[in-house]
Protein backbone atom coordinates (compact mmCIF):
# COMPACT_ATOMS: atom_id res chain seq x y z
CA UNK A 1 0.00 0.00 0.00
CA UNK A 2 1.34 3.43 -0.95
CA UNK A 3 1.72 5.52 2.22
CA UNK A 4 1.40 8.65 0.07
CA UNK A 5 -1.82 7.59 -1.64
CA UNK A 6 -4.15 9.80 0.39
CA UNK A 7 -1.97 12.89 0.21
CA UNK A 8 -1.31 12.36 -3.49
CA UNK A 9 -5.05 12.22 -4.08
CA UNK A 10 -5.50 15.41 -2.07
CA UNK A 11 -2.95 17.26 -4.18
CA UNK A 12 -4.31 15.98 -7.50
CA UNK A 13 -7.76 17.22 -6.66
CA UNK A 14 -6.31 20.62 -5.96
CA UNK A 15 -7.10 20.55 -2.26
CA UNK A 16 -4.38 21.57 0.13
CA UNK A 17 -4.43 22.12 3.85
CA UNK A 18 -3.54 25.82 3.69
CA UNK A 19 -7.12 26.55 4.80
CA UNK A 20 -6.24 25.39 8.33
CA UNK A 21 -3.93 28.12 9.69
CA UNK A 22 -4.05 26.62 13.18
CA UNK A 23 -2.66 23.30 11.93
CA UNK A 24 -0.12 25.12 9.74
CA UNK A 25 1.25 27.05 12.68
CA UNK A 26 1.16 24.11 15.08
CA UNK A 27 3.09 21.54 13.03
CA UNK A 28 6.03 23.78 12.12
CA UNK A 29 6.23 25.11 15.66
CA UNK A 30 6.45 21.54 16.96
CA UNK A 31 9.34 20.69 14.64
CA UNK A 32 11.02 23.97 15.55
CA UNK A 33 10.73 23.07 19.23
CA UNK A 34 11.61 19.37 19.16
CA UNK A 35 14.00 18.95 16.21
CA UNK A 36 15.83 22.20 15.43
CA UNK A 37 17.35 22.74 18.92
CA UNK A 38 18.85 19.23 18.87
CA UNK A 39 20.18 19.73 15.35
CA UNK A 40 21.59 23.14 16.32
CA UNK A 41 23.38 21.63 19.31
CA UNK A 42 24.83 18.91 17.08
CA UNK A 43 26.37 21.50 14.79
CA UNK A 44 27.44 23.81 17.63
CA UNK A 45 29.36 20.92 19.20
CA UNK A 46 30.73 19.86 15.82
CA UNK A 47 32.12 23.30 15.08
CA UNK A 48 33.25 23.87 18.66
CA UNK A 49 35.15 20.59 18.85
CA UNK A 50 36.76 21.15 15.45
CA UNK A 51 37.83 24.77 15.97
CA UNK A 52 38.60 24.94 19.70
CA UNK A 53 42.16 24.09 18.68
CA UNK A 54 42.41 27.80 17.75
CA UNK A 55 41.71 28.77 21.36
CA UNK A 56 44.03 26.03 22.62
CA UNK A 57 46.77 27.40 20.38
CA UNK A 58 46.50 30.87 21.91
CA UNK A 59 46.45 29.23 25.36
CA UNK A 60 49.79 27.47 24.78
CA UNK A 61 49.14 24.25 22.83
CA UNK A 62 51.61 25.06 20.07
CA UNK A 63 54.35 26.03 22.53
CA UNK A 64 53.89 23.03 24.83
CA UNK A 65 53.93 20.52 21.98
CA UNK A 66 56.87 22.35 20.37
CA UNK A 67 55.03 22.80 17.08
CA UNK A 68 56.07 25.13 14.28
CA UNK A 69 53.47 27.14 12.35
CA UNK A 70 53.84 24.63 9.51
CA UNK A 71 53.13 21.72 11.86
CA UNK A 72 50.06 23.51 13.23
CA UNK A 73 48.75 23.89 9.66
CA UNK A 74 49.43 20.19 9.01
CA UNK A 75 47.45 19.28 12.15
CA UNK A 76 44.48 21.26 10.83
CA UNK A 77 44.82 19.80 7.33
CA UNK A 78 44.86 16.24 8.68
CA UNK A 79 41.35 16.87 10.02
CA UNK A 80 39.96 17.73 6.60
CA UNK A 81 41.23 14.85 4.49
CA UNK A 82 39.07 12.14 6.18
CA UNK A 83 36.36 14.76 6.73
CA UNK A 84 36.00 15.25 2.97
CA UNK A 85 36.24 11.53 2.19
CA UNK A 86 33.45 10.72 4.67
CA UNK A 87 30.89 13.28 3.45
CA UNK A 88 29.30 11.62 0.41
CA UNK A 89 29.18 8.01 1.69
CA UNK A 90 27.90 9.25 5.03
CA UNK A 91 25.06 11.17 3.38
CA UNK A 92 24.13 8.21 1.20
CA UNK A 93 24.10 5.91 4.27
CA UNK A 94 21.95 8.23 6.37
CA UNK A 95 18.59 6.99 5.09
CA UNK A 96 19.60 3.29 5.23
CA UNK A 97 21.00 3.38 8.77
CA UNK A 98 18.54 5.93 10.12
CA UNK A 99 19.48 9.46 11.21
CA UNK A 100 18.28 8.72 14.75
CA UNK A 101 21.07 6.12 15.07
CA UNK A 102 23.80 7.41 12.78
CA UNK A 103 23.96 11.05 13.88
CA UNK A 104 24.08 10.37 17.67
CA UNK A 105 26.74 7.68 17.16
CA UNK A 106 28.93 10.10 15.20
CA UNK A 107 28.48 12.77 17.89
CA UNK A 108 29.31 10.49 20.80
CA UNK A 109 32.43 9.05 19.17
CA UNK A 110 33.89 12.39 18.11
CA UNK A 111 33.28 13.64 21.65
CA UNK A 112 35.54 10.83 22.88
CA UNK A 113 38.23 11.87 20.39
CA UNK A 114 37.92 15.55 21.40
CA UNK A 115 38.44 14.57 25.05
CA UNK A 116 41.53 12.54 24.13
CA UNK A 117 43.11 15.67 22.59
CA UNK A 118 43.40 16.93 26.17
CA UNK A 119 45.74 14.10 27.16
CA UNK A 120 48.10 14.12 24.17
CA UNK A 121 51.74 14.77 24.99
CA UNK A 122 53.20 14.89 21.48
CA UNK A 123 52.60 16.32 18.04
CA UNK A 124 52.03 12.83 16.58
CA UNK A 125 49.34 12.18 19.21
CA UNK A 126 47.57 15.38 18.19
CA UNK A 127 47.73 14.35 14.51
CA UNK A 128 46.07 11.01 15.30
CA UNK A 129 43.26 12.72 17.20
CA UNK A 130 42.68 15.27 14.45
CA UNK A 131 42.45 12.49 11.83
CA UNK A 132 39.75 10.56 13.68
CA UNK A 133 37.94 13.78 14.59
CA UNK A 134 37.62 14.58 10.87
CA UNK A 135 36.55 11.04 9.99
CA UNK A 136 33.74 11.03 12.56
CA UNK A 137 32.56 14.60 11.93
CA UNK A 138 32.67 14.41 8.13
CA UNK A 139 29.02 13.60 7.54
CA UNK A 140 27.48 15.83 10.18
CA UNK A 141 26.70 19.08 8.32
CA UNK A 142 25.47 17.56 5.02
CA UNK A 143 23.66 14.93 7.09
CA UNK A 144 21.87 17.55 9.16
CA UNK A 145 20.81 19.53 6.07
CA UNK A 146 19.47 16.34 4.47
CA UNK A 147 17.77 15.38 7.75
CA UNK A 148 15.94 18.72 7.98
CA UNK A 149 14.70 18.25 4.41
CA UNK A 150 12.78 15.21 5.74
CA UNK A 151 10.71 17.59 7.89
CA UNK A 152 10.46 20.96 6.10
CA UNK A 153 9.30 22.13 2.64
CA UNK A 154 11.92 23.98 0.61
CA UNK A 155 10.54 27.43 1.31
CA UNK A 156 10.99 26.88 5.05
CA UNK A 157 14.52 25.43 4.89
CA UNK A 158 16.81 28.47 4.92
CA UNK A 159 15.66 29.82 8.27
CA UNK A 160 16.01 26.37 9.87
CA UNK A 161 19.40 25.67 8.29
CA UNK A 162 20.54 29.10 9.44
CA UNK A 163 19.20 28.43 12.92
CA UNK A 164 21.43 25.40 13.25
CA UNK A 165 24.34 26.75 11.22
CA UNK A 166 24.32 29.94 13.26
CA UNK A 167 25.26 27.66 16.11
CA UNK A 168 28.67 27.78 14.42
CA UNK A 169 28.91 31.52 15.02
CA UNK A 170 27.60 30.95 18.53
CA UNK A 171 30.30 28.32 19.00
CA UNK A 172 32.84 30.96 18.00
CA UNK A 173 31.44 33.22 20.70
CA UNK A 174 31.10 30.46 23.32
CA UNK A 175 34.54 29.12 22.50
CA UNK A 176 36.11 32.43 23.40
CA UNK A 177 34.16 32.73 26.66
CA UNK A 178 34.78 29.11 27.65
CA UNK A 179 38.45 29.29 26.77
CA UNK A 180 38.85 32.47 28.85
CA UNK A 181 37.37 30.65 31.87
CA UNK A 182 38.94 27.23 31.31
CA UNK A 183 42.53 28.35 30.83
CA UNK A 184 42.45 29.52 34.44
CA UNK A 185 42.35 25.80 35.33
CA UNK A 186 46.01 25.67 34.30
CA UNK A 187 47.87 23.22 36.56
CA UNK A 188 44.80 21.37 37.90
CA UNK A 189 45.46 17.64 37.62
CA UNK A 190 48.96 18.53 36.39
CA UNK A 191 47.46 19.53 33.06
CA UNK A 192 47.85 22.83 31.20
CA UNK A 193 44.86 25.11 30.68
CA UNK A 194 44.61 24.29 26.96
CA UNK A 195 44.17 20.57 27.77
CA UNK A 196 41.11 21.34 29.89
CA UNK A 197 39.53 23.12 26.89
CA UNK A 198 39.49 19.79 25.05
CA UNK A 199 38.61 17.61 28.05
CA UNK A 200 35.61 19.56 29.34
CA UNK A 201 34.15 20.40 25.94
CA UNK A 202 34.66 16.80 24.75
CA UNK A 203 32.97 15.28 27.80
CA UNK A 204 29.91 17.48 27.27
CA UNK A 205 29.72 16.29 23.64
CA UNK A 206 29.78 12.63 24.78
CA UNK A 207 26.93 13.23 27.24
CA UNK A 208 24.80 15.09 24.71
CA UNK A 209 25.46 12.45 22.05
CA UNK A 210 24.29 9.67 24.38
CA UNK A 211 21.11 11.57 25.27
CA UNK A 212 20.25 12.25 21.61
CA UNK A 213 19.58 8.53 20.95
CA UNK A 214 16.36 9.13 22.89
CA UNK A 215 15.44 12.61 21.62
CA UNK A 216 16.16 12.67 17.85
CA UNK A 217 13.17 11.43 15.78
CA UNK A 218 13.86 9.31 12.71
CA UNK A 219 11.23 10.86 10.43
CA UNK A 220 7.86 12.61 10.35
CA UNK A 221 6.05 9.25 10.63
CA UNK A 222 8.16 8.25 13.67
CA UNK A 223 7.95 11.63 15.44
CA UNK A 224 6.45 11.03 18.87
CA UNK A 225 5.25 14.62 19.20
CA UNK A 226 2.89 14.45 16.17
CA UNK A 227 -0.67 13.19 16.07
CA UNK A 228 -1.73 11.03 13.08
CA UNK A 229 -3.49 14.05 11.56
CA UNK A 230 -0.38 16.22 11.94
CA UNK A 231 1.80 13.56 10.30
CA UNK A 232 -0.54 13.42 7.31
CA UNK A 233 -0.50 17.21 7.04
CA UNK A 234 3.31 17.48 7.06
CA UNK A 235 3.70 14.61 4.58
CA UNK A 236 1.20 16.29 2.28
CA UNK A 237 3.12 19.55 2.44
CA UNK A 238 6.41 17.80 1.67
CA UNK A 239 4.93 15.93 -1.29
CA UNK A 240 3.22 19.05 -2.60
CA UNK A 241 6.45 21.05 -2.35
CA UNK A 242 8.60 18.47 -4.15
CA UNK A 243 5.90 17.79 -6.82
CA UNK A 244 6.96 14.13 -6.94
CA UNK A 245 7.38 11.38 -4.36
CA UNK A 246 10.98 10.57 -3.46
CA UNK A 247 12.38 7.35 -4.83
CA UNK A 248 11.89 4.35 -2.59
CA UNK A 249 15.34 2.79 -3.11
CA UNK A 250 18.86 4.10 -3.48
CA UNK A 251 20.18 4.07 -7.05
CA UNK A 252 23.57 5.07 -8.43
CA UNK A 253 21.72 6.59 -11.39
CA UNK A 254 20.41 9.34 -9.12
CA UNK A 255 23.91 9.95 -7.71
CA UNK A 256 25.15 10.48 -11.29
CA UNK A 257 22.17 12.70 -12.08
CA UNK A 258 23.02 14.83 -9.03
CA UNK A 259 26.63 15.16 -10.17
CA UNK A 260 25.47 16.33 -13.62
CA UNK A 261 23.34 19.25 -12.37
CA UNK A 262 24.81 22.63 -13.49
CA UNK A 263 23.46 24.41 -10.40
CA UNK A 264 25.38 21.97 -8.20
CA UNK A 265 28.68 23.04 -9.75
CA UNK A 266 27.96 26.77 -9.83
CA UNK A 267 27.36 26.49 -6.09
CA UNK A 268 30.25 24.06 -5.61
CA UNK A 269 32.68 26.82 -6.65
CA UNK A 270 30.94 29.22 -4.27
CA UNK A 271 31.05 26.62 -1.49
CA UNK A 272 34.81 26.21 -1.97
CA UNK A 273 35.48 29.94 -1.85
CA UNK A 274 33.26 30.41 1.19
CA UNK A 275 34.97 27.45 2.86
CA UNK A 276 38.30 29.24 2.60
CA UNK A 277 36.85 32.43 4.08
CA UNK A 278 34.79 30.68 6.76
CA UNK A 279 37.53 28.45 8.14
CA UNK A 280 40.20 31.14 7.89
CA UNK A 281 38.13 33.25 10.29
CA UNK A 282 37.04 30.29 12.44
CA UNK A 283 40.57 28.99 13.01
CA UNK A 284 42.52 32.23 13.15
CA UNK A 285 40.24 34.92 14.62
CA UNK A 286 41.78 34.59 18.13
CA UNK A 287 45.29 34.79 16.60
CA UNK A 288 44.31 37.76 14.40
CA UNK A 289 42.89 39.60 17.41
CA UNK A 290 45.93 38.77 19.52
CA UNK A 291 48.05 40.28 16.73
CA UNK A 292 46.17 43.57 17.21
CA UNK A 293 47.88 43.97 20.57
CA UNK A 294 45.66 42.06 22.98
CA UNK A 295 46.86 39.52 25.55
CA UNK A 296 46.01 35.84 25.01
CA UNK A 297 43.18 35.91 27.57
CA UNK A 298 41.82 39.23 26.29
CA UNK A 299 41.94 37.98 22.69
CA UNK A 300 39.67 35.07 23.68
CA UNK A 301 37.05 37.52 24.97
CA UNK A 302 37.42 39.99 22.10
CA UNK A 303 36.62 37.20 19.62
CA UNK A 304 33.09 36.93 21.08
CA UNK A 305 31.30 40.09 19.77
CA UNK A 306 31.89 39.59 16.00
CA UNK A 307 30.58 36.02 16.19
CA UNK A 308 27.58 37.12 18.27
CA UNK A 309 26.74 39.73 15.62
CA UNK A 310 27.23 37.04 12.96
CA UNK A 311 24.57 34.92 14.67
CA UNK A 312 22.00 37.74 14.64
CA UNK A 313 22.71 38.77 11.04
CA UNK A 314 22.49 35.16 9.82
CA UNK A 315 19.09 34.60 11.46
CA UNK A 316 17.63 37.89 10.16
CA UNK A 317 18.99 37.19 6.66
CA UNK A 318 17.55 33.66 6.72
CA UNK A 319 14.09 35.00 7.60
CA UNK A 320 14.31 37.46 4.70
CA UNK A 321 15.52 34.68 2.39
CA UNK A 322 12.62 32.38 3.29
CA UNK A 323 9.96 35.07 3.36
CA UNK A 324 10.89 36.68 0.04
CA UNK A 325 12.35 33.50 -1.58
CA UNK A 326 15.60 35.32 -2.41
CA UNK A 327 18.48 32.92 -1.68
CA UNK A 328 20.68 34.32 -4.46
CA UNK A 329 20.36 37.95 -3.40
CA UNK A 330 21.35 37.05 0.18
CA UNK A 331 24.43 35.16 -1.08
CA UNK A 332 25.50 38.13 -3.18
CA UNK A 333 24.94 40.76 -0.46
CA UNK A 334 26.61 38.74 2.30
CA UNK A 335 29.61 38.10 0.03
CA UNK A 336 29.89 41.85 -0.52
CA UNK A 337 29.94 42.28 3.28
CA UNK A 338 33.04 40.06 3.29
CA UNK A 339 34.64 42.12 0.51
CA UNK A 340 34.14 45.34 2.48
CA UNK A 341 35.44 43.78 5.70
CA UNK A 342 38.64 42.46 4.14
CA UNK A 343 39.19 45.74 2.29
CA UNK A 344 38.99 47.57 5.64
CA UNK A 345 41.47 45.18 7.27
CA UNK A 346 43.84 45.48 4.33
CA UNK A 347 43.59 49.23 3.81
CA UNK A 348 43.88 50.47 7.40
CA UNK A 349 46.71 50.39 9.91
CA UNK A 350 44.40 51.28 12.79
CA UNK A 351 43.84 48.32 15.10
CA UNK A 352 40.38 49.66 15.92
CA UNK A 353 39.38 49.68 12.23
CA UNK A 354 40.92 46.25 11.67
CA UNK A 355 39.02 44.81 14.64
CA UNK A 356 35.86 46.54 13.38
CA UNK A 357 36.31 44.88 9.98
CA UNK A 358 35.58 41.51 11.63
CA UNK A 359 32.02 42.74 12.26
CA UNK A 360 31.51 42.66 8.47
CA UNK A 361 33.61 39.69 7.33
CA UNK A 362 32.46 37.25 10.05
CA UNK A 363 28.70 37.98 9.70
CA UNK A 364 29.15 37.95 5.91
CA UNK A 365 30.63 34.46 5.70
CA UNK A 366 28.42 33.04 8.47
CA UNK A 367 25.37 34.24 6.50
CA UNK A 368 26.61 32.99 3.13
CA UNK A 369 27.28 29.41 4.27
CA UNK A 370 23.78 28.43 5.52
CA UNK A 371 22.12 30.23 2.61
CA UNK A 372 24.22 28.23 0.16
CA UNK A 373 23.32 25.05 2.05
CA UNK A 374 19.59 25.71 1.84
CA UNK A 375 19.86 26.80 -1.80
CA UNK A 376 21.68 23.61 -2.75
CA UNK A 377 19.19 21.42 -0.90
CA UNK A 378 16.20 23.25 -2.40
CA UNK A 379 17.10 22.69 -6.04
CA UNK A 380 17.83 18.98 -6.33
CA UNK A 381 15.30 16.11 -6.16
CA UNK A 382 14.58 13.28 -5.48
CA UNK A 383 16.26 12.39 -2.20
CA UNK A 384 19.40 10.61 -3.44
CA UNK A 385 20.05 13.39 -5.95
CA UNK A 386 19.55 15.93 -3.15
CA UNK A 387 21.89 14.02 -0.83
CA UNK A 388 24.53 14.00 -3.56
CA UNK A 389 24.19 17.74 -4.24
CA UNK A 390 24.45 18.57 -0.55
CA UNK A 391 27.49 16.32 -0.10
CA UNK A 392 29.30 17.85 -3.08
CA UNK A 393 28.76 21.30 -1.61
CA UNK A 394 30.30 20.30 1.70
CA UNK A 395 33.16 18.42 0.08
CA UNK A 396 34.02 21.69 -1.65
CA UNK A 397 33.55 23.72 1.55
CA UNK A 398 35.96 21.54 3.45
CA UNK A 399 38.41 21.47 0.56
CA UNK A 400 38.41 25.22 1.04
CA UNK A 401 39.08 24.53 4.72
CA UNK A 402 42.33 22.81 3.77
CA UNK A 403 43.52 25.91 1.93
CA UNK A 404 42.44 28.05 4.89
CA UNK A 405 44.65 26.09 7.29
CA UNK A 406 47.70 27.07 5.25
CA UNK A 407 46.67 30.53 4.12
CA UNK A 408 46.89 32.16 7.56
CA UNK A 409 48.85 29.37 9.24
CA UNK A 410 52.18 29.62 7.46
CA UNK A 411 51.80 31.21 4.00
CA UNK A 412 50.96 34.70 5.24
CA UNK A 413 52.97 36.11 8.15
CA UNK A 414 51.22 37.48 11.26
CA UNK A 415 50.11 40.00 12.32
CA UNK A 416 49.43 41.73 8.96
CA UNK A 417 48.32 38.61 7.02
CA UNK A 418 48.58 40.75 3.88
CA UNK A 419 48.61 38.07 1.17
CA UNK A 420 45.91 36.09 2.99
CA UNK A 421 43.66 39.16 3.26
CA UNK A 422 44.06 39.93 -0.46
CA UNK A 423 43.20 36.31 -1.28
CA UNK A 424 40.12 36.34 0.94
CA UNK A 425 38.98 39.65 -0.54
CA UNK A 426 39.24 38.29 -4.10
CA UNK A 427 37.54 35.02 -3.13
CA UNK A 428 34.66 36.96 -1.57
CA UNK A 429 34.17 38.95 -4.76
CA UNK A 430 34.16 35.78 -6.87
CA UNK A 431 31.61 34.26 -4.46
CA UNK A 432 29.26 37.12 -5.28
CA UNK A 433 29.83 36.61 -9.01
CA UNK A 434 29.07 32.88 -8.96
CA UNK A 435 26.05 33.49 -6.75
CA UNK A 436 24.81 35.77 -9.51
CA UNK A 437 25.59 33.20 -12.22
CA UNK A 438 23.62 30.50 -10.39
CA UNK A 439 20.73 32.91 -9.80
CA UNK A 440 20.56 33.75 -13.52
CA UNK A 441 20.77 30.08 -14.53
CA UNK A 442 17.91 29.02 -12.24
CA UNK A 443 15.80 32.00 -13.34
CA UNK A 444 16.30 31.07 -17.01
CA UNK A 445 15.40 27.42 -16.31
CA UNK A 446 12.22 28.48 -14.52
CA UNK A 447 11.23 30.53 -17.59
CA UNK A 448 11.67 27.47 -19.82
CA UNK A 449 9.66 25.33 -17.42
CA UNK A 450 6.85 27.88 -17.40
CA UNK A 451 6.65 27.65 -21.21
CA UNK A 452 6.52 23.83 -21.05
CA UNK A 453 3.67 23.96 -18.53
CA UNK A 454 1.60 25.94 -21.04
CA UNK A 455 1.74 23.12 -23.59
CA UNK A 456 1.96 19.96 -21.47
CA UNK A 457 -0.15 18.49 -18.70
CA UNK A 458 1.55 16.94 -15.70
CA UNK A 459 0.04 13.52 -16.41
CA UNK A 460 1.77 13.46 -19.82
CA UNK A 461 5.21 14.35 -18.52
CA UNK A 462 7.86 11.65 -18.31
CA UNK A 463 8.17 10.21 -14.80
CA UNK A 464 11.35 10.26 -12.72
CA UNK A 465 12.55 13.70 -13.83
CA UNK A 466 12.93 14.94 -10.26
CA UNK A 467 14.04 18.57 -10.21
CA UNK A 468 14.05 18.62 -14.02
CA UNK A 469 10.27 18.30 -14.01
CA UNK A 470 8.49 21.34 -15.45
CA UNK A 471 6.43 21.39 -12.25
CA UNK A 472 9.52 21.59 -10.04
CA UNK A 473 10.14 25.34 -9.76
CA UNK A 474 13.68 26.21 -8.70
CA UNK A 475 14.11 28.42 -5.65
CA UNK A 476 15.89 31.62 -6.53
Amino acid sequence: MDPYASVTATIRTGLTMDSDPVMEKRVWRKIDMYVVPIVAMFYLLSFLDRTNVANARVAGLQTDLKMTNKQYSIALTVTYVPYIVAELPSNLMLKAVGPNLMLPTMLTLWGVVTTLQGVVKSYSGLLACRFFLGLLEGGVFPGLVLYLSYFYPRYKMNLRVSMFFSAASLSGAFSGILAFAIIHMNGIGNRPGWAWIFILEGLFTVLFGASSYFTLPQSVDKAWFFTAEEKSYVNAKLLEDNTQKDEEMFTWKEVIEGIKLPQVWFLAITFFLDGVVLYSLAYFSPSIIQGLGFTAARAQLMSVPPFAVGFVVAIVSAWISDHYRCRGIIVIVSSIFCVIGFAMFLGSKSHHVQYGSLFLSIPGTYTTAPTLSAWSSNNAAPQTRRATAIAIGFIMTNSGGILATWLLGSLSPAPEYTSATITLLVFSAVMAIFGGINLFYLWSQNKKKAEIRKTLTKDHEQSGLGDRSAWFVYNL
